[in-house]
């Protein structure tokens, strides 16, 4: 018996992307670091919500990179003579990647209390009736 894959599918042409989309983003090996929230703000508006306490603005980067939306933090080096009787707050670097569907883009990118909100914006879908001339061979 053979696996018939998405991109395999003799009613799917094209769509070959999606699949390697979906099984880059299952290998991202998102842990739960940091908490996150996705929101849908309007018909055509999305914002996803990271909880970043401790991070500055300089130890974020928001990059986009083949469709993927990757937020990266890394904090800097400590002072090392500092003593530490409980520590729970997290400083550890993380990496998180959300896929981004074509016509989303990034709007913008904004810190709030120890959040930092990242918002999305959908394209107007055009919405075109392509006439396709037969040939005479």
């Amino acid at each position: 018996m053979t696996k018939l894959t998405l991109g395999s599918h003799p009613y799917l042409l094209g769509f070959e992307q999606i699949e390697r989309l979906l099984e880059r983003n299952a290998k991202s090996g998102n842990e739960g670091y940091p908490p996150f929230n996705i929101e849908q703000t309007s018909d055509r508006g999305y914002r996803i919500t990271l909880a970043v306490a401790g991070f500055r603005e300089d130890d974020l980067s928001i990059t986009v990179e083949d469709r993927q939306l990757v937020i990266r933090g890394r904090q800097a080096e400590e002072c090392p003579d500092r003593v530490f009787l409980h520590r729970g707050i997290a400083a550890r670097q993380f990496q998180r990647s959300f896929v981004l569907a074509d016509g989303v883009d990034v709007a913008g990118a904004t810190m709030e209390n120890g959040l930092l909100h990242v918002d999305l914006e959908r394209a107007e879908p055009e919405m075109a009736v392509q006439t396709i001339a037969i040939r005479r061979t």
